[in-house]
């Protein structure tokens, strides 16, 4: 026998089927599709250093790319990459160039053997990113396994303006060591 109560459970059960449908189906429609919502690597200036420190870690080469100018294009800006083949251009045939150390572990003899990203500043065109470092051994002053980097958007890409840290606590950049190189 249908009575008044089972006929409005009856009936709100298949309004609820319905409505549970239309709501999925507009909830889907409204969202982009997954592989849209996820950023992009180039759009991340993480990305870049990240992978300069994997290959870090690795094998310890870390800076060697700016030993070599057309290595330099893949991270360096126009401007910084420039600015560092003008510099050597300087130096004399046999001499040490303005960079006598590497920038990327902050050391002569790089010891990486993991490492923590922390983006501190971002927008649409600049993004300053710290580096801390973990080596095999700590160092005497701790703000000195600190690398932060100034990246520039170029295109699609990020690329390093420059690089800055400090040596037992002095601070150094490299565009300002680049820039005076040319002024002796």
């Amino acid at each position: 026998m249908l009575t008044r109560r089972s006929a409005f459970v009856s009936l709100a059960c298949l309004a609820a089927a319905i409505a549970l449908p239309a709501a999925a189906l507009a909830q889907a429609t409204a969202q982009p599709p997954a592989a849209s919502a996820a950023k992009p690597a180039a759009a991340d200036p993480a990305a870049l250093l990240t992978r300069l420190y994997k290959a870090a870690a690795k094998d310890n080469a870390g800076g060697a790319f700016v030993n070599n100018a057309k290595e330099r294009g893949k991270y360096l800006s126009k401007s910084l990459a420039a600015l560092w083949t003008k510099a050597e251009a300087k130096v004399p045939q046999g001499e040490i160039g303005p960079i006598d150390f590497d920038p990327v572990s902050n050391s002569q003899d790089p010891d990486i053997k993991s490492f923590v990203i922390k983006t501190e500043s971002q927008d649409d065109t600049r993004a300053t990113l710290a580096v801390a470092l973990i080596g095999s051994q700590s160092r005497k002053v701790a703000a000195d396994g600190v690398i932060r980097y100034e990246l520039v958007r170029d295109g699609t890409s990020w690329r390093i303006d420059d690089i800055r840290g400090s040596v037992d606590g002095q601070a150094w950049s490299v565009r300002q060591m680049l820039e005076a190189s040319l002024k002796n």
